[in-house]
């Protein structure tokens, strides 16, 4: 099992970058799509589908919260973050649609889980292998999950065959101090194989990356779905997607994965 300790830096580098922007008054414009990457490039918000009336939660209280509510999605936006947190409250103190709650997602106990969504996404901010809220207990995740990690790093090397944490440097806006923080870019076989192990059916990748050819960063944006039965880890019988090994998507592209039945691995 993974130490946490990654995951705190990262939380405190998320709060502290919040509290930067808060004291700066930074201005962010709204948005008009979603991009699962840092460019306008990607499926955008049509792999959802229909947004009616659809449960979300979505862990991160930002822009794309929102637009999923202003097309009447039913969206609990939550961050771990009490000053992004905050931003997001001061910008949509009351927006229809949209709850945003400030907890550790993974964390709160399931008597107080005020949610049961249809959906899960994590856009981006994915600081662990996979995201917290998916992983073995935690079942906030009861129907599909769609994440888009980065693949690389920061500088467009990778990704890596094992699950290690990787160091990058988070900058503050307008000024020349570094904070570091942890990220995962992992094969899309060793991803799938996380899903699995943690009772999720990986049914589609695709490739995000940069619409300028010299930029070789790039992440991939995962749909997996919680499976309807699960077994004790190590029977026979647990559902999982498994790809021709050493596929990866190629860039722009989308790749179904197709399941089959097999010995379900130990839970990491």
């Amino acid at each position: 099992m993974h130490s946490p300790e990654p995951e705190a830096v990262n939380a405190r580098a998320w709060t502290t970058y919040g509290n930067h922007h808060v004291q700066r008054g930074t201005e962010v414009p709204e948005v008009d799509r979603i991009s699962w990457g840092f460019w306008p490039t990607g499926p955008g918000v049509k792999v959802l589908g229909d947004l009616a009336g659809l449960r979300i939660l979505d862990l991160c209280s930002g822009r794309h919260a929102a637009h999923l509510a202003a097309r009447g999605a039913d969206v609990t936006a939550v961050d771990a973050s009490p000053s992004q947190h905050q931003r997001a409250v001061t910008r949509r103190p009351d927006t229809p649609g949209l709850r945003l709650v400030c907890a550790d997602a993974a964390a709160r106990p399931a008597r107080r889980r005020p949610v049961r969504p249809d959906l899960l996404r994590v856009l981006r901010a994915v600081p662990g292998p996979l995201p917290a809220a998916a992983r073995p207990g935690q079942r906030l995740c009861t129907g599909r999950l769609f994440f888009s990690p980065l693949h690389t790093d920061s500088g467009g090397t990778g990704p890596s065959s094992e699950v290690a944490p990787r160091p990058e440097i988070l900058r503050l806006p307008g000024t020349t101090d570094d904070h570091p923080v942890d990220m995962w870019g992992l094969t899309e076989q060793l991803r799938e194989d996380l899903l699995v192990q943690h009772g999720l059916t990986m049914e589609a990748v695709t490739a995000i990356d940069s619409d300028k050819p010299d930029n070789r960063v790039s992440y991939r944006r995962y749909a997996a779905r919680r499976r309807r039965w699960d077994r004790p880890a190590g029977t026979a019988g647990s559902a999982r997607a498994r790809s021709p090994s050493g596929t990866e998507t190629p860039p722009g592209a989308e790749r179904s994965v197709t399941c089959r039945k097999a010995a379900a691995p130990t839970w990491v």
